[in-house]
């Protein structure tokens, strides 16, 4: 579907289809982000390493912090649900590591 800017939709029904396109995006994109925490639990069992590396983790929400401003969107809004999205990812890990709760 060609993207519409939001002040260009004409109805509320252009603009839901605009909307829905975008969640099939974000879901598409957190897929494929599943992926790759999968592949990183991976190379983290081949050099012993745990799921949680907690620089890792205040690297990526400064990261977001940082892509949220430049985009617009609410920074503590990104954060929390970053925050949200890395815990669901190092319990993915864990899972695989064998470091979950039995």
């Amino acid at each position: 579907m060609p993207r519409i800017r939001p002040e260009d939709c004409p109805s509320m029904a252009v603009l839901r289809l605009q909307i829905d396109d975008l969640d099939r995006q974000l879901v598409a994109a957190l897929a494929e982000r599943a992926r790759y925490i999968d592949r990183a639990a991976e190379l983290k069992l081949g050099a012993g390493l745990p799921a949680r590396i907690e620089a890792r983790v205040e690297e990526v929400v400064a990261n977001v912090r940082r892509a949220a401003g430049e985009a617009g969107l609410d920074r503590d809004l990104a954060e929390t649900l970053w925050r949200q999205l890395i815990d669901w990812s190092i319990r993915r890990e864990e899972a695989i590591l064998g470091e979950g709760p039995a």
